[in-house]
């Protein structure tokens, strides 16, 4: 023993019930522990026992062994730990061989174990009543963490960045019990930003009389994003005698609540009261194309005739008859582009907005949307030639978030109009808990922020975006404060009816589904994800992104708030690849998508089917025009294979599948029900089974 510790830099003592442990470092590493019992003599406590601790086993040695040991020891500490009658016992033991020890805060832990781990105020982590270091503080985490579930390592390193920050252990354990501690779920803030613009004087614009007038009652002058567009060709030259000319086309892109759907909106209307043509206003949804049409005819009313085009329908949902002659149709992608896949005539069009234009980027979407703006710019090409009196159409394309503007621009041969103000600051918050817990947590935000008022004298109010119209109703009926769910498998007057209550401050918060994010245009403070998929997808950063700008309207808000209600482990269907806690730092961290448009064989096949029926044989010039590379030489011929297409005209069979937006696969799996006589509803159910199996 003694030739083992001829060198000691120090011995630690450490109360380990009715003994003590017994620690010899040198170098900064343990050489050895043991275990040390006192026993009281005529001259005080004494060493009694002294026993080396290997392993499991313990090997006796002599009482001398330590006191030689600490003599030799260049210092010696006593844990914090150590009850004040076992510090007076052992300093009472080393006084009677004039020996010096130091009380030193150590951690619990290691000084348990038999290690030596000095600890102070800046390098300890509170446990209870207790101090631990960081590497046990780390261990205990660990633990906790693996009773919740399990994390991924984004998740695991935030957590233990924030344990270092506040140390304190038990803060984030309340933290993965749902407790909403500011300081720990916040996870950054988005700042304010503004830019020098000047704004153009409404009454300096020059519009059409009648809009003129309704822009003077409303505005003294436009926002910066519209003042971009104005001073950037939107409305044509004007030399003071007749009609303008026409406008450019037009890409804006600025963040929501920047007023940026005005912009589409003059540009329409200017063309139709000019006589230019109707115009077009198409957005992804059919609760979308509902909701502008009542604002539209709303705003509008008075000054032009305004219809709907949802789908293959010639009635929407509230019953209104859809008019294809009238100044402005608003409509959805597939219901403008249906109209054109089957030949119907939509008069001179004047203008064309296309709103949520990164829907382009979207699987299983984005080909259709490319394909109508080929087949749309082709009509309006052939009608031009056919009418002298009619000069084609203006593009205005918005979109609230596009990774890649300047290349979408060029594509969509528009001007890029890009202004990126945020108008007030949004906090982002992310916290864990499992979904039985998150109706409890959101019913404390909701009814936080809604006891609060801001500076303008507005109550804070509710968006929460969950994945199923089943957990919208769940939700609301949860929350204590009155809220009420919003979705598109309500009838429009209930949809009508949560807008107005909202607006009027009568609800404290909405829940929809993130499929209706693009349209939901409710004044909200605070903006709370539930899930951060979208049916059974992730969201994409640039859906995100567009979803968690709701948060925040500066005619009504001092700052905006988004939570993330993150559960470890979860997914929403077995094709997920990534866990919720896994995208949820994907989302935060990651830079925006770029818009485009890619092309499998069947949405290659799909569009060049589409172009055929529209174009015959200028089907080919439709396809290089599209944004997306599309193999048009493959794609005819699996056309011609399939039975699509005869010549550059489609079969009865292909009208049939391009008119009701078919891919191949599924053309013939109805052929496949129809040949063995299964009933409508059997097919039906086989196209829903191949489509989640897909």
């Amino acid at each position: 023993m003694s030739r083992q510790v001829q060198r000691v830099d120090t011995l630690f003592l450490h109360e380990a019930g009715r003994n003590y442990l017994a620690v010899v470092e040198r170098d900064g590493e343990r050489v050895f522990r043991a275990k040390l019992e006192l026993k009281e003599t005529n001259a005080g406590p004494r060493p009694g026992k002294f026993r080396l601790v290997r392993d499991s086993s313990e090997e006796p040695r002599s009482p001398e062994e330590f006191v030689e040991i600490a003599r030799r020891a260049e210092r010696i500490r006593i844990s914090e730990q150590t009850s004040d009658r076992a510090r007076e016992e052992l300093q009472a033991m080393l006084d009677g061989y004039q020996l010096d020890a130091k009380v030193v805060r150590t951690c619990r832990y290691c000084a348990s174990a038999g290690r030596y781990s000095p600890i102070t105020t800046d390098t300890a982590v509170k446990d209870g009543t207790d101090w631990i270091c960081t590497d046990c503080a780390r261990r205990e985490l660990e633990k906790e963490l693996a009773y919740h579930g399990e994390f991924t390592s984004d998740a695991k390193e935030r957590l233990e960045d924030l344990l270092i920050e506040v140390q304190d252990l038990e803060r984030i354990s309340n933290l993965l019990k749902g407790e909403l501690d500011p300081d720990l779920t916040k996870f950054d803030e988005i700042s304010a930003t503004t830019e020098d613009i000047d704004l153009v004087p409404v009454d300096d614009l020059g519009l059409h009389p009648k809009l003129q007038g309704l822009l003077d009652q409303r505005f003294d002058t436009l926002l910066p994003v519209q003042s971009l567009a104005v001073e950037n060709g939107l409305f044509g030259e004007h030399d003071g005698d007749g009609p303008r000319g026409m406008g450019d086309d037009q890409l804006v892109v600025s963040a929501t609540a920047t007023g940026k759907t005005l912009i589409g909106e003059l540009a329409g209307l200017q063309n139709v009261l000019d006589g230019k043509g109707k115009m077009l206003f198409l957005v992804p949804l059919v609760a979308l194309a509902n909701q502008k049409h009542e604002d539209f005819a709303d705003e509008y009313g008075d000054l032009v005739d305004v219809t709907i085009r949802v789908g293959a329908s010639r009635v929407n949902d509230s019953g209104s008859r859809f008019d294809p002659s009238a100044d402005v149709i608003v409509g959805t992608y597939e219901g403008i582009d249906h109209a054109l896949r089957t030949g119907k005539d939509l008069g001179d069009i004047g203008t064309v907005v296309i709103d949520e234009v990164h829907t382009l980027k979207e699987e299983g979407r984005g080909h259709r949307l490319d394909g109508l703006i080929s087949r749309l710019k082709h009509y309006s090409q052939q009608r031009q030639q056919q009418r002298s009196s009619y000069d084609g159409a203006q593009w205005v394309y918005l979109s609230a978030t596009v990774g890649n503007p300047t290349e979408l621009a060029t594509g969509l041969r528009a001007k890029l109009i890009e202004f990126e103000e945020r108008p007030v600051p949004i906090e982002r918050h992310v916290t864990f808990a499992d979904g039985r817990e998150k109706p409890r947590i959101i019913n404390r935000l909701v009814k936080r922020e809604f006891d609060r008022e801001s500076s303008k004298g507005y109550r804070g109010q509710t968006i929460i975006f969950t994945n199923s119209r089943r957990r919208c109703h769940e939700i609301s009926r949860k929350l204590e404060y009155s809220a009420a769910p919003y979705h598109a498998g309500l009838d429009y007057g209930r949809r009508k009816k949560v807008e107005r209550m909202f607006g009027d401050q009568d609800i404290s918060a909405v829940v929809t589904t993130a499929a209706l994010a693009a349209g939901v245009d409710f004044p909200a403070s605070q903006v709370i994800f539930d899930s951060l998929a979208m049916g059974i997808e992730w969201l994409s950063v640039q859906e995100f992104s567009q979803m968690l700008g709701r948060a925040g309207r500066p005619d009504y808000h001092d700052r905006g708030k988004v939570y993330m209600l993150v559960e470890p482990e979860c997914t929403y269907h077995n094709s997920m690849e990534m866990s919720e806690d896994e995208v949820a730092f994907k989302l935060l961290k990651g830079e925006m998508e770029p818009v485009i448009t890619r092309y499998d064989e069947d949405a290659a096949v799909e569009e060049t089917l589409a172009n055929v029926a529209v174009a015959g044989k200028s089907a080919k010039a439709l396809n290089d025009r599209m944004l997306g590379d599309i193999p048009t030489k493959h794609a005819v011929g699996k056309l011609l294979e399939y039975g699509f297409i005869d010549g550059f005209e489609p079969t009865p069979l292909g009208r049939v599948v391009c008119e009701h937006f078919l891919t191949p696969g599924d053309a013939f799996a109805i052929l496949d029900g129809i040949r063995k006589e299964q009933h409508p509803y059997q097919v039906v159910a086989e196209l829903e089974l191949r489509e989640t199996e897909l």
